[in-house]
């Protein structure tokens, strides 16, 4: 049932002033909401939240204890061969000049060739240091995936402050056409249109602030906390009026193509240590013969023990493994070349896209500020008519629609903004 709020029967104009004052009020507010800006705040809280977030996130720290035990392998390559040693008994005692030989003792150690374990060092340190990049992509990976979800939250949370402002003009629309309805200016039924509008904009702020849940649960899982945290977002942000001039050539800093740089150095390091491999192996070692004295008889050097030095080199003639190493290293440098211009060319292409679509963000932005100055303002045009002549709360709503959809747009475009300066952070800072 409907009811008036009214009880003169007769439309007074200090009324009319009243509301169309608090109508001009309203839309100051709101479109002050979208001019100002809150860029050191934003830049605080948003800091601390990645702060946390790579604190916190497992997938940060997986990748450091992963570069951790490359870091150690270096101790484990840093070894020489195992020792030999051998023990023989002589079941049938081989007979000599000086005795009977009872047991053998032997020890025996491979050296590398020189140089070897310091390229193995060097070798397993340059894998340490591809796996560093790594956790300088994932730590930069974060930080954008925070921050744009940081975003999803502050645009989500500005579209329902549009849907409550306008939903809070919608009754004051609706306390209007109820005091025309009595004074024959509106019908019913233009109330009516009033209160499904109204209903429409309360269900889209029910689904907003639904969603809202969503991205925030999304948003603490990044830093590793629970999913009910409440998050607190910015109430202010607008785009900057001038913006700062972006270089491609920044692009070659990119941990991603430093990455490839490193995965290089590594095969060339393979290389140098698969040449050093190739170089013959030198062994020294002593073997111990102990000998039986002859009994009853006696001469020199009866019973004298054997000792001999021993000196062993070990080439690999027959193998060809070392020279397909070689060839499969060459092709390797080749490929990693033709990675990194591969993914050079990719995240070129994502930067100037980025670059262009924050561009054409801050053109919409522009174009919906000129637009809500014209809707407030044929707004007031329309509700100016109250006082005077029979109003079409039809021609109202269609405005406010418009409005809205200006508002959204706006909100829209500032994401759209701030979503590819994440990227562009991303892909140039230092």
């Amino acid at each position: 049932m409907i009811q008036s709020n009214s009880t003169n029967p007769k439309f007074k104009t200090t009324y009319v002033e009243q509301h169309l004052e608090f109508f001009s009020l309203v839309s100051s507010v709101l479109l002050l909401f979208f001019l100002m800006t809150f860029q050191n705040v934003k830049a605080q809280s948003l800091n601390e939240y990645i702060h946390l977030g790579l604190k916190n996130n497992p997938a940060i720290q997986k990748i450091a204890l992963q570069y951790g035990i490359a870091k150690e392998k270096i101790h484990e390559v840093n070894t020489l061969p195992n020792t030999e040693f051998g023990l023989g008994y002589f079941v049938l005692q081989p007979e000599t000049r000086t005795g009977a030989q009872r047991f053998k003792v032997s020890a025996k150690q491979m050296l590398p060739w020189f140089g070897t374990i310091t390229s193995r060092e060097n070798y397993v340190s340059s894998l340490a240091d591809t796996k560093y990049q790594d956790i300088v992509i994932a730590r930069r990976k974060l930080m954008a995936s925070i921050s744009q979800s940081y975003y999803n939250l502050y645009a989500n949370k500005a579209q329902q402050i549009v849907l409550i402002e306008n939903s809070e003009l919608l009754k004051t629309y609706e306390t209007l056409a109820l005091n025309a309805v009595e004074v024959g200016k509106a019908t019913v039924v233009d109330v009516l249109r009033l209160q499904m509008r109204k209903n429409e904009l309360e269900q889209l702020e029910k689904v907003l602030k639904q969603q809202f849940l969503a991205e925030q649960a999304s948003f603490n899982k990044l830093l590793n906390r629970d999913s009910e945290i409440e998050i607190q977002v910015m109430s202010k942000l607008t785009i900057p009026k001038e913006l700062e001039e972006l270089k491609v050539e920044k692009l070659a800093l990119h941990p991603e193509l430093l990455k490839y740089d490193k995965l290089y150095e590594s095969v060339e390091q393979s290389e140098l240590l698969n040449q050093k491999e190739s170089s013959p192996l030198i062994g020294f070692g002593i073997d111990y013969i102990n000998i039986e004295k002859r009994p009853e008889m006696s001469f020199v050097d009866n019973g004298k023990d054997v000792l001999m030095p021993m000196l062993a080199v070990s080439i690999p003639i027959f193998n060809k493994k070392y020279k397909s190493k070689t060839k499969q290293n060459e092709l390797q440098e080749k490929e990693i070349k033709m990675q990194k211009k591969e993914r050079s060319n990719a995240l070129e292409s994502r930067l100037e896209k980025a670059i262009r679509d924050r561009i054409s963000a801050k053109i919409n932005y522009e174009t919906q500020l000129k637009n809500l100055e014209q809707a407030v303002h044929a707004e007031t045009i329309l509700m100016k008519s109250y006082e005077t002549n029979r109003v079409d709360f039809k021609e109202v709503l269609d405005v406010q629609e418009l409005k809205l959809k200006f508002q959204l747009q706006q909100v829209a475009s500032i994401k759209s903004f701030y979503i590819q300066t994440v990227i562009i952070n991303y892909l140039i800072q230092k």
